[in-house]
């Protein structure tokens, strides 16, 4: 399991840009399927369809790397020491114990042991990093600088880690801080062109370890995070099968994103 095609789907592009989509992955080994409950075997914390929100990018020459192991093997948007992304608030960890509904994950309602989280940060944590890490810094070298645009989704309503309903575009860039200044803007002046969905720039979702991490505006590198709400694009309550019809408003928004990021130049 710990061989890269096991992990991740990855997709080479040539310009500046690369996008990421770390919780899409449904994959589950045996050993540790054998050990979750009913309701977590069926990855209802998967962030559904969003690799296929974004396959349009490859045509553009944009890179697309997309996980295929569950958030719940281990979380490749949390930090490996264990530290919270929203000090004081609810944190999911690196290897989940409770599902988003806080539920438990495993049958007997245990915690992933730290002995065990270690070796799961290794055999499947650190490889991903490992090629997300090599791809960034060889686009960089070829452009002097590079673009990572993280992709991710949740239920339009999550009481464990807010209030109401989510807007339905999240745009995170660590306070203004993974990011130059003038991209954060581009971006988010093209996520407001459709007035059909509702956004936000740093609101409940501000950009997990990847985006905080990688995003170095300093060094020529430079991250944001979109939060996508579900129900802008599926039936929440069923996410299966893809509703391409349903989701081909949104794309055509992600397209902009996009676009209007291949436009931005240091």
């Amino acid at each position: 399991m710990n061989n890269s095609t096991a992990l991740y789907d990855f997709f080479p592009g040539s310009l500046p840009l690369l996008v990421n989509v770390p919780h899409c992955g449904t994959g589950l080994p045996q050993d540790l399927a054998e050990r979750m409950t009913p309701a977590a075997l069926a990855v209802p914390d998967t962030d559904w369809h969003v690799e296929k929100l974004y396959d349009f990018v490859t045509g553009l020459g944009v890179g697309l790397m997309a996980a295929k192991l569950s958030r719940y093997v281990v979380d490749l948007n949390r930090d490996p020491e264990g530290k919270p992304l929203y000090p004081g608030a609810d944190n999911t960890e690196l290897c989940p114990s409770r599902s988003f509904g806080n539920q438990p994950v495993y049958l007997d309602g245990s915690s992933v042991a730290p002995a065990e989280m270690a070796e799961r940060r290794a055999l499947y944590w650190q490889p991903y990093h490992d090629r997300l890490a090599a791809e960034l810094a060889a686009l960089k070298a070829r452009h002097g600088f590079v673009l990572l645009l993280d992709g991710h989704s949740i239920p339009s309503m999550v009481p464990r880690f807010f209030e109401g309903r989510l807007p339905d575009l999240n745009l995170g860039t660590n306070d203004m801080q993974s990011c130059d200044a003038g991209l954060a803007a581009q971006a988010y002046a093209a996520l407001q062109r459709d007035t059909r969905f509702s956004h936000v720039h740093n609101g409940r979702f501000k950009g997990g370890y990847i985006t905080r991490h990688y995003g170095r505006p300093a060094d020529g590198m430079h991250a944001l995070q979109l939060e996508l709400a579900e129900i802008c694009y599926m039936d929440e309550a069923q996410p299966q099968p893809y509703d391409a019809a349903r989701a081909a408003p949104l794309i055509d928004v992600l397209r902009g994103l996009v676009e209007a990021l291949l436009q931005w130049r240091p």
